[in-house]
């Protein structure tokens, strides 16, 4: 049985009103994006095979954040892991060192798609020098 290709991205955001049009957007930007509020949700997508060439983990009102953000380094390279900022969430610092993506609020939309796109064209040339 042949399974579909994983997405270019897996988004995880408790907002609503953030993950709708970030969604939204980054699929008109042509990419493949399954969203999710829950992280055991995304987890079920970042399985060896199916993981998406990025993540990104809105950190606004998620139960968790550090847990989180330590299990799904485990999972993804963090140069993938693209973490928006909400104010007073986390200290952040220990994974801006280990290679995390930080975007800071306020953020527009077209900003963290324009990450998206960078992360995805750094993935996309790593891959090409691999091969």
């Amino acid at each position: 049985m042949h399974s579909p290709p994983p997405p270019d991205v897996v988004l995880l955001s408790v907002d609503r009103l953030t993950r709708a049009p970030l969604r939204a957007q980054l699929i008109e930007d042509g990419f493949e994006v399954i969203a999710t509020d829950a992280w055991p949700a995304m987890r079920q997508h970042l399985r060896p095979g199916t993981r998406p060439v990025l993540v990104i983990i809105d950190l606004h009102d998620l139960p968790e954040p550090l847990q989180i953000l330590n299990d799904v380094g485990v999972l993804m390279r963090p140069e993938r892991i693209i973490v928006l900022m909400a104010l007073g969430s986390v200290a952040i610092d220990a994974f801006e060192r280990r290679g995390y993506v930080i975007v800071h609020r306020p953020a527009s939309i077209g900003s963290i798609v324009e990450t998206a796109r960078a992360v995805r064209a750094r993935a996309s040339a790593s891959r090409r020098e691999r091969q």
